[in-house]
């Protein structure tokens, strides 16, 4: 079974809404489609984010595919290992946060090629599954206190037991909308994201005027430059916090944790470098008595099926993950469902990564892409 195409197809993906957040407002996103194909007639999807352009960072996807072809897919651990060393670090680049988000579209793509050829899903290929269902959280939308406040009633209506929105958007505003939503969702979880909007000084006095919120953590209040930062506040306040931005490598992750800068690690396979990648940094967290949440971010439901994958295959998963398909105005996979229910989801034991594609909407993105 040897790898004998590759192909990379940008799709723009427009948002339901506008997505407000600490770094702006997003309207829509971008991500590359990644397409491998064996002899045997089988084809691993896998997708990528393409910060900072889309067009460029699909050149450099279908040159390191070439590194591909001819070989199988089972060879996946060397030939990521290979690509790095060979096109990154021994010309100088070495910058593995941005190999990484590279990486991770073609090593998802070789997991559902390598699932498929086995007939089993990726999370039996790591041993079998930890659990049945992963959990979720509710992703409020909105710009203003009365929609985050209204999105809220949504969520308490469908039962959803954790609720996540975004801060770091001035000081009042950020303090109404957690008080307003707090009242609304009673005893559910609540998680707070600044999204690195805050320095030292302002993130210890922000935290400790949510502190009585209740929420379950502040996720990366600071930049994420700088653990030590990090590190402060965590010491400086009563409530746990989470780094995010800080961790996209295997190094970030073991600095986290060898200085206790945060109590939970939130990472996703498309910042770590793919799905083995996301294992090893969660086997570094579980030695140092933390949880993993998976993160997420401005990928569409190929990612998470990925990402459910790792929720399966993890032993120190938190219960309340990300998931952002939901937010795309368009929904290109066809099946299966992927909508939670009460914050859970369990999917079919499918080989690979376990979807179908719905050709017609990849299309039309590709599309929407090349003339918009």
């Amino acid at each position: 079974m040897k790898i004998t195409n590759i192909r990379v197809t940008p799709l723009k993906m427009p948002l339901r809404k506008p997505y407000v957040w600490a770094q702006g407002v997003t309207e829509h996103f971008t991500v590359n489609l990644v397409e491998i194909e064996d002899d045997s007639g089988h084809c691993g999807i896998g997708e990528c984010t393409t910060a900072p352009d889309p067009r460029a960072l699909a050149e450099v996807l279908r040159h390191l595919g070439k590194r591909l072809i001819g070989r199988s897919a089972f060879e996946c651990t060397a030939l990521c290992r290979t690509i790095f060393q060979t096109e990154f670090k021994a010309y100088g680049a070495n910058n593995p946060r941005f190999a990484n988000q590279l990486l991770a579209g073609l090593e998802m793509a070789l997991w559902d090629l390598m699932g498929k050829s086995a007939g089993r899903p990726v999370y039996d290929l790591f041993g079998g599954s930890h659990r049945d269902e992963v959990g979720y959280f509710y992703f409020l939308q909105g710009s203003t206190v009365e929609e985050l406040a209204a999105d809220a009633e949504r969520a308490v209506n469908l039962g959803e037991p954790v609720i996540y929105m975004k801060v770091g958007l001035g000081e009042d505003f950020d303090i109404q909308a957690t008080a307003a939503v707090r009242s609304i969702i009673g005893n559910a979880s609540l998680r707070l994201d600044a999204n690195e909007a805050w320095d030292v000084a302002t993130a210890i006095r922000m935290i400790k005027k949510l502190e009585r919120f209740d929420p379950d953590f502040v996720e990366q209040p600071t930049g994420s430059g700088s653990i030590p930062a990090l590190a402060q506040v965590r010491m400086a306040v009563g409530v746990p916090i989470a780094a995010d931005q800080a961790v996209f490598t295997l190094n970030d992750v073991y600095e986290v944790c060898r200085t206790q800068a945060a109590d939970i690690i939130v990472l996703g396979p498309r910042e770590i470098g793919g799905i083995q990648p996301m294992v090893k940094a969660a086997a570094v967290a579980e030695a140092a008595g933390m949880k993993v949440c998976i993160h997420s971010s401005f990928t569409t439901g190929i990612t998470t099926c990925a990402e459910h994958q790792i929720g399966r295959i993890l032993p120190n998963l938190d219960y309340g993950n990300q998931i952002m398909w939901q937010l795309m105005r368009d929904n290109i996979i066809a099946e299966p469902d992927l909508t939670p229910r009460q914050g859970k989801l369990s999917l079919p034991a499918k080989p690979g990564l376990g979807f179908e594609l719905n050709r017609e909407a990849v299309v039309e993105a590709a599309e929407r892409f090349t003339h918009e």
